[in-house]
């Protein structure tokens, strides 16, 4: 992977991004929502991006679906997300 992953003519981009969107959604909305808060602290002043993420990573082996998709994974079957244990952790660095 580089700076250019896709180069999509602008006529198919929406139906291009819905395809991305659709992959990301088939993952845990914890880590998902813990991705979208590390790259966010990034652009925060203060806030040290690295050490929000490694906390969200952390934090993420704690929950359901870090057991169902370690479980899934084992088993050779798709994983089912259920989203528990979503109380946010303090990310202050």
């Amino acid at each position: 992977f580089g700076l250019v992953n896709h180069v999509v003519d602008q006529s198919g981009l929406l139906d291009f991004c819905y395809g991305i969107a659709k992959k990301i959604m088939r993952n845990s909305p914890i880590a998902i929502g813990m991705a979208i808060q590390a790259v966010n602290a990034n652009f925060e002043d203060g806030v040290d991006g690295y050490k929000t993420e490694i906390k969200a990573f952390g934090y993420c082996f704690g929950t359901n679906d870090f057991k169902e998709g370690t479980s899934a994974f084992m088993e050779k079957r798709k994983a089912v997300f259920t989203g528990k244990n979503q109380a946010s952790p303090s990310h202050s660095a």
